[in-house]
């Protein structure tokens, strides 16, 4: 129980530092891959500074309500992640915290932002079975959707779910709204729908919006160490390699690739999924 408790303190006062400085890296190593010097590495913090020093002017208060409620969903995924939960229903708050965007980008009215949201219904609706077969995958793996169990197995979940591993690193370009998937909302300029569904986030809305991207991002990343992660501790430095090469790669693909349409989008992903993560439940189910 304490270390369940000191796991979930550390998640919250270290996820959006931890997040933060991810985003500064990626904006670094972007510029340098485009052939530019790039920004501070704390510049992602001098941002969120800035917007939360701003006047707020919301096209409609609930605008503001829905974001918090998306804010404290995401970031009590995270606690019941990192404090040794079912994963299953972490992934469950997580969608539950997703529709929460969605609310708030569409009670504004603005042509930018309902597009953007309707196009997240969409993204959401290309992930999630990913998501729902890798819940299924651990517990084919080891026995149980519990995280705490998870880690102490005797070996790494990776071994015995490589196809379900591939499945969600490929979702998270689609989770962490990168090319050529980012078609919601964009981190970059060439965006044509101004922001997507963030267009009418403004001030201190946005910023909100931003730190819990970092906790979200942070979230992630979680998993993809999960499958790395068993009993022995040097599990836990490779799952950390792992993890900064699968964001690297994550960077790597969004300056490599150019954005699709959301038809492409979802033929893609629902591929990959079947392909990978259902051929590997299959030999699972024979082998086992």
């Amino acid at each position: 129980m304490r270390v369940s408790l000191l796991w979930i303190l550390c998640y919250l006062v270290l996820a959006p530092f931890l997040g933060g400085l991810l985003d500064g890296c990626d904006r670094k190593i972007s510029a340098r891959m485009q052939g530019r010097i790039g920004p501070p590495l704390l510049q992602p913090f001098y941002d969120v500074q800035k917007l939360f020093n701003k006047q707020t002017i919301a096209v409609r208060r609930a605008q503001a309500a829905f974001l918090l409620v998306y804010m404290i969903m995401m970031i009590f995924t995270g606690c019941m992640f990192y404090g040794g939960t079912d994963i299953l229903m972490c992934f469950f708050v997580l969608s539950t915290a997703a529709t929460f965007l969605y609310f708030a980008a569409v009670v504004t009215n603005s042509p930018y932002s309902t597009i953007g949201a309707s196009r997240e219904l969409i993204q959401m609706m290309t992930y999630e079975p990913a998501v729902l077969f890798t819940c299924v995958g651990f517990y084919l793996a080891t026995g149980t959707f519990t995280v705490s169990s998870i880690v102490k197995s005797n070996v790494s979940s990776i071994l015995y779910l490589p196809g379900f591993f591939f499945a969600f690193v490929f979702i998270l370009t689609i989770k962490m709204r990168k090319s050529p998937f980012d078609t919601s909302a964009s981190h970059h300029p060439h965006q044509e729908l101004v922001k997507g569904l963030t267009t009418e986030f403004g001030a201190k809305n946005l910023a909100f919006f931003t730190i819990t991207e970092w906790y979200e991002n942070i979230f992630l990343l979680g998993v993809v160490g999960l499958f790395i992660v068993n009993r022995h501790p040097i599990s836990w430095v490779i799952a950390v390699l792992v993890v900064l090469a699968v964001y690297f790669l994550e960077i790597l693909i969004d300056n490599t690739s150019a954005r699709v349409k959301q038809e492409t989008m979802l033929k893609i992903t629902y591929t990959v999924t079947l392909l990978s993560a259902g051929i590997n439940t299959l030999v699972l189910m024979l082998v086992r």
